[in-house]
């Protein structure tokens, strides 16, 4: 079950990434916003990293 669950994220992941550079290179209305979602999400995960790696350096 687990890696059924790990091949959909990894899955999307393609797919977004594929995506994103459809639409730099001038793609449909919604692969522009399945793109900025991407990438919007992708901000948030290295938000996220850069504020664990100041809280592990605290302790």
């Amino acid at each position: 079950m687990t890696v059924i669950v790990l091949l959909g994220v990894l899955l999307v992941v393609v797919a977004g990434c594929v995506c994103v550079v459809w639409a730099a290179r001038g793609g449909p209305q919604w692969v522009r916003v399945v793109a900025t979602a991407t990438i919007a999400v992708g901000e948030l995960v290295r938000r996220s990293d850069k504020r664990d790696r100041r809280r592990e350096g605290q302790e």
